[in-house]
């Protein structure tokens, strides 16, 4: 096959994965997320996600918010020049977010229980920011 064929089957089908993507992650939808196969996709999504609240003091709480999920195109190639490795690494991370906060239980008298976390409205690949997200940035 020639090399725009090959672009043009490779567009269409990036448009259709991003076309049922979207369709299953809208709210009056009778599709669901499992509809996308989540083992081979490839990108970054808000999806909803359950964690327990807690911090010294109170009782925990699981709490269900919307978080970025996915999976990044990342590579590395040796060169020749230092440091001898040409890398492209790209994470699934917060491009917007907005604060949302919850009371958190059984506090004790002199601890606030207010409890404030990121509520994800845009997910994108880039790269690593310790600052929104949980990653090593040096080996």
């Amino acid at each position: 096959m020639n090399t725009h064929l090959l672009l043009t089957l490779r567009r269409s089908g990036l448009v259709l994965c991003w076309f049922l993507l979207w369709i299953s992650l809208q709210p009056h939808s009778l599709h669901s997320v499992s509809a996308v196969n989540l083992r081979r996709f490839i990108g970054c999504a808000v999806r909803e996600f359950t964690f327990l609240a807690k911090k010294p003091g109170c009782g925990g709480l699981h709490i269900t918010t919307d978080a970025c999920w996915g999976r990044c195109e990342t590579w590395e190639k040796p060169v020749l020049d230092p440091p001898y490795i040409e890398s492209y690494q790209r994470v699934c991370t917060y491009n917007e977010t907005r604060l949302a906060s919850v009371k958190l239980p059984n506090c004790q008298p002199n601890v606030d229980p207010t409890y404030t976390y990121p509520v994800a409205l845009r997910c994108d690949c880039g790269v690593c920011q310790t600052s929104t997200t949980e990653c090593i940035t040096s080996v």
